[in-house]
């Protein structure tokens, strides 16, 4: 008798393997090397961008917060500067969600960035 060489074993992995790619087109989907070989890049395609989904979110959440702040005779720099000067906690997130759903309470926001900037330059003065 043969010696079983993985076995069901292998067989399982090439069906998770094969599950994986479901839909691929050609022989990215049927061909066994071809099958790993695109699984593989899926792979590395699926983890680079999981890390880049956080910087895009990031980047679009500063562009809201300036064009908000645009239209109230600020900066982002000097808003960001002023609540780390007035010690507010708020992240761009947050700004963000603040400056589309409630004007006013970005409104007040601006405000105790542009008191804290006010205060900050007195006292280097």
């Amino acid at each position: 008798m043969p010696r079983a060489r993985k076995g069901a074993a292998r067989r399982q992995s090439k069906v998770r393997v094969l599950k994986s790619v479901k839909g691929y087109r050609g022989a990215r989907g049927t061909q066994w090397r071809r099958v790993q070989e695109a699984a593989v890049r899926a792979g590395a395609g699926a983890y680079r961008d999981r890390r880049l989904r956080k910087r895009d979110f990031r980047r679009l959440w500063i562009a809201r917060i300036n064009a908000a702040c645009r239209m109230r005779d600020i900066r982002y720099s000097q808003l960001i500067n002023g609540l780390k000067l007035a010690d507010v906690k708020l992240n761009r997130k947050m700004l963000s969600e603040i400056a589309i759903a409630d004007p006013a309470g970005f409104d007040a926001i601006v405000k105790i960035a542009q008191d804290a900037l006010a205060k900050g330059s007195k006292a280097a003065a």
